[in-house]
């Protein structure tokens, strides 16, 4: 791509595009990864799992790949949030967005911005925990335990809601994000596109879901 193109309105776009899909990648990794606490063992096959993304140099070169691509594509969201709003400084005084947009599509700056914010928390309670200040400890398999810092984490209420709350706001980032970057990339067919329709509504459904379920479980007991 060259500098003109990245700097060009479609350019900006398709960034966008590109970001969202590998973030949404990242996202079923880290989905099936945290969902190892659902074989309710102590932790046993979570911190298995933990350990080899944590010690996997592939893995620990993607987060690399990761940050850059997150960083990337919150500057990009800020600069077409921006631009759309100087080209209509005053806005519209008959534009009726409701009846031309869903109300999330309208709100992706507010959404990105909450899960920016949730994001910075979830690094501090864990990201930060297993890389640099250290676990409490190993389990049984000699892992470390990284799913007593969830125990930990996920024992407070304030903790758990604002998790449940975040993923509300990712489905819905999701619902808009998901098809959006396909659009971005100028993959409209009417053959493919219903159907990529429906699977991003069924993922940011999902994903999120399992996301919040989590920690409630985790609180309630369910999961120890």
């Amino acid at each position: 791509m060259s500098q003109g193109f990245l700097k060009s309105s479609i350019g900006k776009k398709v960034v966008m595009g590109l970001t969202g899909l590998f973030l949404i990648s990242f996202l079923v990794v880290h989905c099936f990864i945290n969902s190892l606490i659902f074989f309710n063992d102590g932790g046993l096959t979570f911190n298995t799992g933990a350990s080899f993304m944590a010690h996997n140099w592939l893995i620990r070169a993607g987060e690399l790949v990761l940050f850059a691509g997150l960083i990337l594509h919150v500057i990009q969201a800020l600069i077409l949030t921006l631009e759309n709003k100087k080209a209509r400084p005053v806005g519209y005084a008959k534009f009726d967005g409701a009846a031309n947009s869903s109300w999330y599509s309208r709100s992706m700056g507010l959404l990105g911005t909450l899960l920016l914010i949730f994001l910075i928390i979830h690094l501090v309670h864990f990201w930060v925990k297993s890389r640099f200040t250290g676990l409490p400890g190993e389990d049984a398999n000699g892992n470390e335990n990284l799913y007593a810092v969830m125990q930990t984490t996920f024992s407070m209420l304030w903790v758990v809601v604002l998790y449940a709350l975040s993923m509300i706001s990712l489905a819905y980032h999701l619902l808009h994000g998901f098809q959006s970057a396909f659009q971005s990339l100028g993959l409209n067919h009417k053959t493919y596109t219903p159907l990529i329709k429906k699977t991003g509504v069924a993922f940011s459904l999902i994903i999120p879901f399992i996301f919040a379920l989590m920690p409630v479980l985790m609180y309630l007991g369910v999961i120890k």
